[in-house]
């Protein structure tokens, strides 16, 4: 309890290593609530000081959690290509009204090894013609990774944008086989 008689949220945090660099993983007693790459020290601290404050909990560093350790395991399978789903609860709190329902689509209809154009995903979120809300969206996304916004495309062929980089797209939609492998 805090002082305000309100029970504190939890959240607790770990980093792992990954074949597109580190990242943080931290989550709620609701779930995985946030992935951010390229999770060097001064990054990691930066979002955790945002977490804390979007979420009124002070940041945990503990990787043997149940969770942030199942994530990790699912995590390190994902990359040598011995899981293709994710199978974690997930925290949506960072995420609400049309983004939130663009990501839950993206969880749940676009498999690994498939893309999907921002314009369809539109669609299938119910707001066609939508496809410029849907880049916000997945710019947005608190859960890359898990919620595979490096699967969404432009529909004329193009990668589209991505918050973790192009280079890290690639190599996400590589690991996937959409892509070849990046030579260099």
């Amino acid at each position: 309890m805090n002082s305000h008689g309100q029970e504190e949220r939890r959240l607790v945090w770990a980093v792992a290593g990954t074949d597109i660099g580190p990242l943080l993983l931290a989550a709620t007693g609701d779930g995985l609530v946030s992935v951010v790459f390229h999770a060097t020290d001064a990054v990691r601290d930066r979002a955790l000081e945002r977490l804390a404050s979007r979420l009124g909990a002070e940041p945990v560093h503990d990787p043997d959690a149940p969770l942030p350790a199942e994530a990790i395991r699912q995590v390190a399978a994902y990359f040598t290509g011995g899981r293709r789903d994710f199978e974690l609860p997930l925290d949506w709190s960072l995420s609400s009204g049309f983004n939130r329902r663009v990501l839950r689509e993206l969880a749940s209809g676009v498999p690994y090894g498939t893309v999907v154009g921002y314009g369809e995903l539109a669609g299938r979120a119910g707001q066609p013609g939508a496809a410029q809300a849907v880049g916000i969206a997945m710019a947005s996304n608190p859960l890359p990774v898990v919620v595979p916004c490096h699967r969404v495309v432009e529909s004329d062929g193009g990668i589209g944008g991505f918050g973790g980089g192009l280079d890290t797209k690639r190599k996400l939609l590589a690991l996937e086989g959409v892509l070849p492998e990046p030579l260099f």
